[in-house]
């Protein structure tokens, strides 16, 4: 059962990068320069999540049990 679902505005998001530098297996840059993610990661990487979550200056990311 999934139990946490990450979403990211991608009309705000301005791909800083600090979400990836906090939770690297849930965020990562490509090598275009995208953000890409993982809509459901596995509830271990919660604390990595919301750390990137809090880390966003736009406040692009968000987390829906």
């Amino acid at each position: 059962m999934l139990s946490m679902r990450v979403t990211v505005d991608r009309s705000i998001c301005d791909e800083h990068g600090l979400c990836a530098m906090a939770a690297p297996s849930v965020f990562e840059i490509n090598d275009d320069g995208e953000l890409v993610y993982d809509q459901n990661p596995d509830d271990s990487e919660r604390d990595q999540t919301e750390e990137a979550m809090g880390s966003c200056p736009v406040q692009a990311i968000s987390i829906a049990d």
